[in-house]
Parts: C-alpha cells; sequence; structure tokens
C-alpha cells in the first residue's frame, strides 16, 4: 500500500466528501438497516447543501485520507456550537471516522484518528468526544484501545427509528 496522505478539503471539494460519507456509510450500516430508511438518510444527511454548509462551518474540520489518486476516507470534527453535544469550550468532538471497506484494516482509521488528537492537542482542549452505535461493537472495541470510556449515551435517529449511540470520551493529558 502507498503512503496515505492526508488534505484539508475546500468547500469546492464537497463532492468528494459526499461520495466517501454515502459509500462507507452505506457499507458500514446498510445489513442493519431497511434499504428504503438508508436512501433517505444518504440523501438528506450527505446533500449537496449540507455537505456544502458543513465544509464551510468554522468550528467543523475536515480531513481526506488519499491513497494516490483515490480518497479512501475521511474525519470530521467539530468544536464549539457545532459539536452535536454541547459538550463545552474544552472538547473536540470526532463526528465522523469514514473509511472505505476496500481500506479497511490498514491503519487509515488510526491515522484519522491521530490526526483528531493532534487537532485536539493544537487547540488545547481538554477532551475528545464522540458518539458510536451501541452495535457497532468493533468500533466500540477500537475506541476502548485508544483510551476512550463511555460516559452517557445519545439518541441517533435513522429515519423512524431511534437508535442508541454510546457516547464515549478521552480526557487528554498536557
Amino acid at each position: 500500500m502507498n503512503e496515505i496522505k492526508l488534505s484539508l478539503p475546500v468547500v469546492d471539494d464537497y463532492q468528494v466528501v459526499q461520495s466517501i460519507g454515502r459509500e462507507t456509510f452505506y457499507e458500514a450500516f446498510a445489513s442493519q438497516n431497511p434499504e428504503g430508511v438508508m436512501q433517505e438518510y444518504l440523501s438528506t444527511s450527505f446533500s449537496d447543501k449540507k455537505i456544502k454548509t458543513e465544509l464551510a462551518n468554522k468550528e467543523s474540520q475536515f480531513f481526506i485520507a488519499w491513497d494516490n489518486d483515490l480518497p479512501v476516507g475521511y474525519l470530521k470534527i467539530n468544536t464549539g456550537n457545532a459539536q452535536t453535544e454541547l459538550l463545552g469550550p474544552d472538547a473536540l468532538e470526532i463526528e465522523r471516522i469514514y473509511v472505505k471497506a476496500t481500506h479497511q484494516g490498514k491503519k487509515i482509521g488510526q491515522l484519522l484518528f491521530d490526526k483528531a488528537l493532534e487537532v485536539a492537542r493544537q487547540k488545547q482542549k481538554k477532551t475528545v468526544w464522540l458518539g458510536v452505535w451501541e452495535e457497532n461493537l468493533k468500533a466500540i472495541r477500537f475506541y476502548e484501545k485508544n483510551g476512550f470510556v463511555a460516559f452517557d449515551k445519545h439518541i441517533f435517529h435513522l429515519g423512524d427509528e431511534a437508535q442508541t449511540d454510546i457516547m464515549m470520551r478521552k480526557t487528554l493529558s498536557n
């Protein structure tokens, strides 16, 4: 495998982020959810307008992982009011770490995760947090291995279904 490079997308790169988001979300969750619900979620959550708005938000930051000219994953982090749960000015949220199935197991998720921690330290945040679906045991183990602990739960709506996310956090040392 080639060395994976990370880039900071701009609003004009929305189609790359949109494509990776749709593909990876579908790969990860389609087998556990009805097709119609998945398609509605993908069209709403990864619409042109929504992705452009997210990319333009000064309190959100994206990093695209590239294998040569192929985008294979991305990271979305939030601070301040961009957080999906307002955990205060000392917190950074990892909202998404998405990696294409073709590149799973190649440490790209770890690379993106490490980038999130690097940014959190640069921004002098005290905690990093995220929400992970309670059924996604592989992701939960990954975050536990990286020092995260569960601290709460919140509801994620996928269509009419309310799914429980476990909220996990890691306290950063100074």
